[in-house]
């Protein structure tokens, strides 16, 4: 008996490190969507964020297509995704304050599973 619940509890740690993977390849996915178009991200720390089911991307932008002032090309970023049961987000917040519903729907319907989502993924590789 006390095997089959080691074997349980480590199933279900499994099954929150997978969850938890899945939580951030979609907070990392969202942070290119959210930069400035041509920007490069360097992200600088993903982790778990503040609240449960949360978590944070911190990060920079590198370098631009268009002008970007030095000022806005060094200022420190972040972006925390929110999570409600399983991998569904429900929240966006970045340094600016929160990301509005439309917004947050359109990234969950037509962007975050995308192959376009999955080459921009700041933290693949």
């Amino acid at each position: 008996m006390t095997a089959s619940l080691a074997a349980w509890l480590l199933a279900g740690s499994g099954c929150d490190t997978a969850l938890d993977a899945r939580r951030t390849t979609l907070c990392r996915r969202a942070v290119p969507a959210l930069a400035p178009p041509g920007t490069g991200i360097g992200l600088l720390r993903v982790g778990p964020g503040a609240s449960r089911g949360s978590v944070r991307a911190d990060y920079r932008l590198l370098g631009s297509d268009s002008a970007l002032p030095k000022s806005e090309a060094e200022r420190p970023r972040f972006l925390v995704c929110h999570f409600g049961a399983g991998d569904d987000l429900t929240a966006l917040t970045t340094e600016r304050g929160p990301v509005n519903g439309a917004s947050l729907y359109l990234l969950k319907r037509y962007y975050l599973d995308t192959p376009e989502a999955e080459a921009a993924d700041p933290g693949k590789g």
